[in-house]
C-alpha cells in the first residue's frame, strides 16, 4: 500500500503545522495497526479484513475515526468471515486526532517518560516513541493479546517502546514523568499516583463522563489539577482479559413498553443525553452507570434510560412539547436529569467543566467550582 500519502494528509488534518505530533502522524503507517476490524452496520458487526480489499483498508485506516477492533471481546484478528459478535467494543485504534490532544495535554517534554495507559491497537505508543523515543515510552494494556500484536506490528515499523500486560488499575511497571490514559477510569487509581513521579503530570477521562482530568503530582503524594474544557470519550479501564460490562440492554428493551403508576410530565423536552455530553457527564456523577437509548418517528421523540439496580425511565413526546414520563425501579432516573437541567437553566452552565481536581494519593477524587463539588472515592 502506498500509505505516505495519506497519512501525509491526515497529518494535515489533524495537527498544526508546527505541531511536534505532525511528523508523527505522517511517519506511521496506521494501517499496520489494523489490518483487521470490526464495522457496525444496520445487520450488526461485520469484520473486514483489509488485504482483501486495500481500497477499503487504506480508507479505514487514514480517516480520522476510531477503528474497532474488538467486540465483547472477540478480536478481528481470530475472527472468521462470517461472525458476527453481539456486544459493545472493547478496544479499538482510537481516532488520531484525539491520541495527539490527549498527548498534548500531557505537555511532554523531550525528557519525560511517558506511561501510555491501553495499547489497544499500538497506535498511540507508536506515536509517542516516534515523538520522544522508544526508550522513554512504556505501554500497557490488560489483554495479552493486544500486547503481543502490538509489539509484533511496532517491531515491524522498527520500534520496541516497552509493552506489558497488566492490569493499569493496580501496580505499574516503573515510575514515570507522565502518564496518559486513552481508557476510561473512576476514581484515579492510587497506583497512578505512586508511579508519578512528584511533578509529573497525568491526563485521564473518568469513567461514564467526557471529563478530561489533567492533574499534577504534589509533594505529599496527591495531584491537583482541572476538568478541561475538551472533551473525550474511552472505554472502561478492565481489570483482566476477560472482564467485560454486561451491560442492561434487556432492562433498556423492557423499559420501552413498561408500564408504572409513577407518570408525570416533565418541564423539559425529551432530550438525547448520550450525545448531550456535558449533561450525560453531569447525570453520571450522580447516578452512575446510566444507559440511554433515543429515537425519533417524525416529530415522536423517544428516551430510554436503565440502570443495573433495576431502575428504568422513559420519557416520550411530540417535538418540544413536555413530554410524557414513565418511571420504575428504586430510583426515579428522569427526575436525577430534570434536577441536573434545572440547576442548568438556574446557573446559567453545568459546573463540572472547569472544575478544579483535587486527588489524595488514595486515589479519592475531589472535583469543585464554586459551591458545587462531588467527590469519587475509591470502592
Amino acid at each position: 500500500m502506498n500509505w505516505e500519502q495519506p497519512a501525509a494528509a491526515l497529518a494535515a488534518a489533524v495537527t498544526h503545522p508546527a505541531s511536534r505530533w505532525r511528523g508523527p502522524v505522517a511517519g506511521i503507517p496506521r494501517h499496520r495497526f489494523v489490518p483487521r476490524w470490526w464495522h457496525r452496520g444496520p445487520d450488526g458487526w461485520t469484520r473486514h479484513d483489509g488485504r482483501a480489499d486495500p481500497e477499503q483498508w487504506q480508507a479505514a485506516a487514514y480517516a480520522d475515526r476510531s477503528v474497532i477492533t474488538s467486540v465483547a471481546g472477540q478480536h478481528a484478528d481470530l475472527a472468521e468471515d462470517d461472525d458476527h459478535p453481539t456486544g459493545r467494543p472493547t478496544s479499538s485504534a482510537t481516532l488520531p486526532s484525539l491520541v495527539v490532544r490527549m498527548f498534548q495535554h500531557a505537555r511532554l517534554g523531550d525528557d519525560d517518560e511517558l506511561l501510555d495507559v491501553g495499547t489497544g491497537s499500538g497506535y498511540g505508543a507508536a506515536l509517542a516513541a516516534y515523538r520522544l523515543g522508544e526508550r522513554q515510552v512504556t505501554s500497557v494494556d490488560v489483554d495479552p493479546y493486544l500486547v503481543d500484536a502490538a509489539r509484533e506490528r511496532l517491531a515491524g515499523i522498527c520500534l520496541s517502546p516497552r509493552l506489558e500486560t497488566v492490569d493499569a488499575t493496580g501496580e505499574l511497571p516503573g515510575t514515570f514523568d507522565r502518564i496518559v490514559a486513552t481508557v476510561a477510569v473512576r476514581p484515579i487509581p492510587a497506583s497512578w499516583l505512586a508511579a508519578l513521579r512528584t511533578g509529573g503530570r497525568l491526563v485521564t477521562t473518568l469513567a461514564g463522563t467526557s471529563l478530561i482530568v489533567t492533574a499534577e503530582k504534589q509533594p505529599d503524594g496527591g495531584a491537583k489539577g482541572v476538568i478541561e474544557w475538551d472533551r473525550a470519550g474511552f472505554m472502561h479501564a478492565r481489570h483482566d482479559a476477560g472482564d467485560y460490562p454486561p451491560g442492561v440492554g434487556e432492562l433498556l428493551d423492557a423499559a420501552r413498553d413498561a408500564v408504572s403508576d409513577d407518570v408525570t410530565i416533565s418541564p423539559y423536552p425529551v432530550v438525547d443525553v448520550a450525545n448531550a455530553w456535558d449533561l450525560a457527564s453531569m447525570l453520571d456523577l450522580a447516578a452512575p452507570g446510566i444507559e440511554h437509548h433515543y429515537s425519533e418517528d417524525g416529530e415522536h421523540r423517544v428516551a430510554l434510560m436503565a440502570h443495573p439496580d433495576g431502575s428504568w425511565a422513559r420519557a416520550s413526546g411530540r417535538g418540544d412539547r413536555l413530554p410524557t414520563v414513565y418511571q420504575g425501579g428504586p430510583r426515579r432516573l428522569w427526575a436525577l436529569l430534570d434536577d441536573v437541567r434545572g440547576y442548568w437553566l438556574h446557573h446559567g452552565e453545568l459546573p463540572v467543566r472547569g472544575s478544579r481536581v483535587f486527588i489524595k494519593p488514595d486515589g479519592t477524587t475531589t472535583l469543585a467550582r464554586g459551591k458545587w463539588h462531588v467527590r469519587l472515592t475509591p470502592t
